[in-house]
């Protein structure tokens, strides 16, 4: 029986992955790069410094690095993070998992400052067990770091938590943490992408877990 979930954010309770991936592209814009907004949005949910060598030449980047990501940072608090909203049902979702007796810890690549956002926009607080972001980790996902946190935090093993997350970074981070994932498509990822990265499940959004979840991984 599972204990907790390890709950991604964006993508997957929030409509921000376009948001992120339209500010990434600016920014690289900014620096002469030429990215399409298909090849960064499928990059948006691993952390900064491992989405950046996705777009920009090693040999460019020590010069440029601290300031695209301050300009990344800039721009998504400037002209995107008003316009982030949670997906319909998001609350509920995490409301049916407390009741069915699952401690909830958020897992994001998100910045902690940018977490407390969300969950407002979210009305999540008191929901929420744990916060791990990419301030409680040395690498962020695809690496295990921020999901071995939070199993770390909730005092519980790899076999008594679900990840629930919307791309395949997701799933390849909880699995190298030992944790099977619940998937969504609300990322922009198909099922067969995110099955064929490892998910267990996949639903459409979360409204689609919160529906079937009688007969989903977290009700077992």
């Amino acid at each position: 029986m599972y204990k907790a979930v390890l709950c991604d954010v964006d993508g997957t309770l929030l409509d921000s992955n376009a948001l992120h991936a339209e500010c990434w592209q600016r920014a690289l814009a900014h620096f002469g790069i030429d990215a399409s907004f298909e090849a960064v949005v499928k990059q948006i949910g691993k952390g900064g410094e491992n989405l950046l060598p996705c777009f920009v030449p090693e040999d460019k980047l020590p010069a440029i690095e601290k300031e695209l990501i301050f300009l990344i940072n800039r721009l998504f608090h400037v002209y995107y993070i008003d316009r982030v909203v949670p997906f319909c049902d998001a609350r509920r979702l995490l409301e049916r998992m407390r009741q069915q007796g699952l401690r909830i810890a958020v897992a994001t690549s998100s910045e902690k400052s940018d977490l407390e956002a969300f969950k407002t926009v979210l009305k999540i607080h008191d929901l929420v067990e744990e916060d791990l972001t990419a301030d409680d980790a040395e690498k962020s996902k695809p690496d295990p770091d921020i999901f071995e946190a939070s199993l770390k935090a909730l005092g519980i093993g790899p076999d008594e938590a679900l990840a629930l997350g919307d791309t395949p970074w997701d799933v390849e981070a909880a699995k190298k943490a030992g944790v099977a994932t619940v998937a969504v498509q609300s990322g922009g990822w198909t099922r067969e992408q995110l099955e064929q990265a490892g998910a267990i499940a996949v639903y459409v959004d979360v409204s689609d877990i919160l529906r079937n979840f009688d007969g989903s991984p977290f009700a077992r």
